[in-house]
């Protein structure tokens, strides 16, 4: 089975983020491609003892009517409708992207998050980032079980309730919240002295950083495909 998805028709279910509180946001169209472009908002969700803070760049969801009709800026998402596998074990992901971006150390990976019992878990695969080139490029990466390929994203320490760590196997085998493509490990610098530990405060929005230490730039996104086994 195959998920192909070239953006002819709209976003089709895909979507960026402004916020927790903001949610979703619309991302940029123009037919066949989605662009999203910083500045993005920073995931604090994950700070340490988590594995660290992101952004997320472009994301779908893959299970459930919430995620299938919530999103009006997106567009229905084909890929629930579609009724399309969210056991991801060996699946091979395609993109065809572009894209001019300052990564400041960060680079462009893939997310999978999936709940079990209330709980959400997210696995990124760092050991296989995509470049994001000026010219059009394609890559393509097989989600195999390989435990060097792979960090767990964790929780920061007020988040328990709702985030955690499941195991990776469990995980890819049922991808039933998203998945994103998403900047990490982000740099976060102050911008002036703090009053307490930053990780257990919120970087934009306890107290400004230094955007200067961020990703910046755009990428354009013009074919998903996944193929499952």
């Amino acid at each position: 089975m195959v998920y192909r998805e070239t953006f002819d028709d709209g976003t089709r279910g895909w979507y960026g983020w402004i916020s927790n509180s903001a949610g979703p946001k619309a991302l940029e169209y123009r037919r066949g491609v989605v662009t999203s472009r910083s500045p993005w908002w920073i995931d604090y969700n994950h700070a340490p003892p988590g594995a660290g803070y992101l952004h997320m760049v472009f994301c779908l969801s893959t299970k459930g009517a919430e995620g299938e009709h919530q999103y009006e800026t997106a567009g229905r998402s084909q890929f629930i409708a579609g009724g399309y596998p969210t056991d991801f074990t060996n699946a091979e992901i395609q993109v065809r992207l572009r894209g001019e971006l300052e990564l400041r150390g960060a680079q462009l990976v893939l997310l999978l998050q999936g709940n079990a019992n209330g709980l959400t878990s997210g696995w990124l695969l760092t050991g296989k980032p995509f470049a994001v080139t000026r010219d059009w490029s394609e890559t393509s990466v097989v989600l195999a079980d390989n435990p060097s390929d792979w960090t767990c994203l964790g929780v920061r320490h007020d988040r328990g309730d709702m985030y955690g760590s499941l195991p990776r196997t469990q995980i890819l085998a049922n991808v039933n919240v998203n998945l994103m493509f998403v900047l990490f490990p982000l740099s976060i610098a102050p911008m002036g002295p703090l009053n307490g530990d930053p990780h257990r405060l919120r970087p934009g929005k306890d107290y400004p950083v230094w955007t200067s230490q961020l990703p910046e730039g755009y990428v354009e996104l013009d074919t998903v495909e996944i193929r499952f086994p």
